[in-house]
């Protein structure tokens, strides 16, 4: 097993290998019908060692807990991850339906999640994760709109929006945001995409195998100096060079782009709310009724080697990460149950969030 000074020192010293063309392969998991891993109040990068301010839902390897130190994460006995040698876990916060009858809460369960590894056009060399690397991105608080229903990923053009929802719809005309909102009562159309924006769409997504989806993209470029638990200040986005390429700041290794897809079972809802094109039924478990706080968090459990030759020769792209020929390790065809240290309510409806937590957002 590398330790963390070694990973570095191999990292640092490794020379430029410019990249003409982004390149990706998406990662699967392996999850009972409408489950994740494991769901409650735990967040070991935010809230270590403690119950968390709201509830998440996590995938990935079987070491997770309140807290991560290191390379903990390598030694797990199992993963939901279809890459054996991928004991990483991934984190977005529930997503929960409200009555509009009486104003309980039922869990939205996971149709199925997605993560993308994308590897960049760039100057750069692209390295492994090092193990225990915490990763967060999206803004737990943010309850204004962002200046953009798109996203904007370069630290050059402003500030980062890296967050959406997209809602497929078997009629694709049909409006998901309000025609022009400015995002202050409802979500913001990307100008675009128009499947998708900031915030919670105000319909039902009813596309083929496609239901409401939480989308978000992670920063790519890990500052040594701030070191692995640093979550503020360790990470950074790219900037897009005058030749169409994402470079790193000087000193920086730059690591996979990871973008997460979270697909939830919404359609057994539909018949439970009544469209007005203004309103809809989600929150978030933080209380956000807004959906701009979207978020979600990284801590890697690679083993590098295993990483690094995905890095440099698997390019499936949507045929799945687990296509690609002698990743070390192989596959992993079983499901991975993670035991939470502080799980949800195990009622179907509940009258208030994991927490207490207060709603906040449209309307209130």
């Amino acid at each position: 097993m590398k330790s963390t000074s070694t990973y570095l020192l191999a990292a640092l010293a490794a020379g430029a290998a410019a990249k003409d063309f982004e390149t990706f392969a998406v990662l699967r998991f392996n999850n009972e019908p409408g489950r994740f891993a494991a769901e409650g109040r735990m967040d070991p990068i935010v809230n270590p060692g403690v119950v968390a301010t709201h509830s998440h839902s996590i995938m990935g390897g079987s070491n997770f807990a309140t807290t991560i130190e290191g390379d903990q994460l390598l030694g797990a006995q199992c993963t939901s991850a279809k890459i054996a040698n991928d004991h990483s876990n991934y984190w977005v916060p529930n997503l929960w339906f409200q009555s509009p009858v009486n104003g309980t809460f039922k869990k939205v369960p996971l149709f199925y999640m997605n993560v993308y590894y994308k590897f960049d056009a760039t100057h750069d060399e692209i390295k492994a994760f090092p193990p225990g690397l915490k990763i967060m991105s999206g803004d737990v608080d943010k309850r204004t709109p962002p200046a953009t229903g798109s996203y904007q990923l370069d630290p050059n053009q402003g500030e980062i929006q890296p967050v959406q929802w997209s809602c497929p719809k078997q009629n694709p005309a049909a409006d998901r945001y309000p025609p022009g909102s400015d995002g202050k009562t409802a979500g913001l159309a990307d100008p675009l995409n128009k499947e998708a924006g900031a915030g919670f769409p105000v319909t039902n997504c009813d596309g083929y195998s496609s239901p409401l989806r939480q989308d978000i993209h992670m920063p790519s470029c890990y500052n040594p100096e701030a070191g692995l638990d640093d979550y503020k200040n360790n990470m950074a986005f790219p900037s897009m060079t005058p030749d169409w390429k994402w470079d790193c700041p000087s000193g920086w290794i730059h690591v996979p782009h990871l973008f997460y897809e979270v697909y939830y079972d919404t359609p057994q809802f539909q018949n439970d709310w009544d469209e007005d094109g203004q309103n809809q039924p989600f929150v978030l478990s933080n209380g956000d009724r807004t959906g701009y706080s979207s978020h979600a968090d990284f801590v890697s459990g690679w083993d590098p080697d295993t990483l690094q030759r995905i890095i440099d020769t698997c390019n499936a792209g949507t045929l799945g990460m687990d296509t690609c020929p002698d990743i070390p390790g192989g596959l992993n065809f079983d499901t991975c149950q993670i035991p939470a240290e502080f799980p949800d309510p195990t009622e179907e409806w509940i009258s208030a969030l994991p927490g207490e937590i207060s709603l906040t957002g449209w309307g209130l």
